[in-house]
Order: structure tokens, then C-alpha cells, then sequence
């Protein structure tokens, strides 16, 4: 790979118990990018992670993860690619703004690991429960809801409890589970008013079910891997 300056935007605040990893894999990132020879550009609102230390990067801008500031960011340092996945969900959603004003075309700035397809299929609620379908692989009961009587509707259809799962939300941040109508109305509205794009995934609840979390990290796709994934 040529030598290139590369943007890496942070996690921005962390909150006890949740997206600290974030800070870690992110300084990882930029240690492994500059031990190869590229120039990092890391951007983060949070001036207290280890992120923000000067030795972590070459270039540190601690400034709001927001389009309009990150766009002035690139419109200076003239990064050639962009890496969404160190920064969470605060990261993604950045770089799909980012690309959804065109910033990034203009700029000509690469998307490094995650493709744009895929983030979205993955924290668009409904297109990864769709895909997930057609690869056959088993999910709980559910429908999408963009207003609090969607919700009440798929609720009554499901039958209560039901999971409320808010789209493009960092650590299932809004969600919640609803035993009853009145709990139901206030997550609902809730997970509404934080999910950027207003989707909710209203789902059955499967309750005393073991669960298994998997984390897999791969390559991108090769014309011999037949493998059927995002």
C-alpha cells in the first residue's frame, strides 16, 4: 500500500461501562498506521481519552464529531482515505453523513475497512433482518416502526413483551423492553427521538434464551470468495 495521510475520527465522550474499547482499538490504529508509515489525522471531541495524546497521532484536532466541523478538517489536511470503524457507531454515522453531503467524493477520500453498503445494512434495522433472511439465517419476529402507533400496532400483533431496538444507535443506546403499552409508548418515543433516521425495530421477545455473541473480523472480498455475508 502507498503511503497516505489518513483520517481517523474517535469515539468522542465514553460512558462508564460502554465504547471504551473504542479508545483502545483507536490508539491501536493509529500507532499501526504510523509504524507503516502513514501519516494519521485523528479527530475526537473527548480531550480526556489516550486517543489525544500527541504521540498517538501525527495530527490531532480535538473538535465535535460533527459533518460541518470533520468537512473543514478534511478541507485542510486533504486526507486521502477515511477509517469509520475505530470510532463506534459515533464513527459510522459520521462517515455516512460525510459521504451522504459529498464530502468525501469531492475530496476524493477512500473509505477504509467497512464499506458504506455494509454499515448500513448493518445498523439499518430493517435491511439487515432482510438480509439475514435471504441467507437464510433465523431471526425473532419483528417489524419496523417509525412512529409510536407502528409500534403499538407490530406490538399488538406480536404480543407483549416485545424488544425495542432503535436504528444507527450507539450500544443499543434508546432501546429497552416493554411488558405493556405504557412502557411500550415511552421507549418507543425515546428510541424515536435518538435514532437519527426514526426507525425502531419492534420485536418478539425471546426472553431466557442463551445468547452467543460473535465479533468476526475478515478481509474484504475476493472474486474466489464465495462466502454469502453483507
Amino acid at each position: 500500500m502507498d503511503k497516505m495521510k489518513i483520517l481517523v475520527p474517535g469515539a468522542g465522550p465514553i460512558i462508564i461501562g460502554q465504547a471504551a474499547e473504542f479508545d483502545y482499538s483507536g490508539s491501536q490504529c493509529c500507532s499501526s498506521l504510523r509504524e507503516d508509515g502513514h501519516t494519521v489525522v485523528l479527530v475526537n471531541s473527548n480531550p480526556a481519552t489516550i486517543q489525544t495524546d500527541p504521540d498517538t497521532a501525527d495530527i490531532v484536532y480535538i473538535e465535535p464529531l460533527t459533518v460541518e466541523s470533520v468537512e473543514k478538517i478534511i478541507e485542510k489536511e486533504k486526507p486521502d482515505a477515511i477509517i469509520p470503524g475505530m470510532g463506534g457507531q459515533t464513527g459510522l454515522n459520521l462517515t455516512v453523513g460525510l459521504d451522504e453531503k459529498g464530502v468525501l467524493k469531492k475530496h476524493g477520500v477512500k473509505i477504509l475497512g467497512t464499506s458504506l453498503k455494509s454499515i448500513e445494512m448493518a445498523e439499518d434495522r430493517d435491511l439487515f433482518r432482510k438480509r439475514m433472511v435471504e441467507i437464510g439465517e433465523p431471526v425473532a419476529k419483528s417489524g419496523i416502526a417509525n412512529t409510536i402507533d407502528d409500534s403499538l400496532r407490530l406490538a399488538k400483533e406480536l404480543n407483549y413483551p416485545v424488544v425495542i431496538r432503535p436504528a444507527f444507535t450507539l450500544g443499543g443506546t434508546g432501546g429497552g423492553i416493554a411488558y405493556d403499552k405504557e412502557e411500550l409508548e415511552i421507549i418507543a418515543g425515546r428510541g424515536l427521538a435518538l435514532s437519527p433516521v426514526k426507525q425502531l425495530l419492534v420485536e418478539e421477545s425471546i426472553l431466557g434464551w442463551l445468547e452467543f455473541e460473535f465479533e468476526v473480523l475478515r478481509d474484504e472480498d475476493r472474486p474466489s470468495n464465495k462466502t454469502p455475508w453483507l
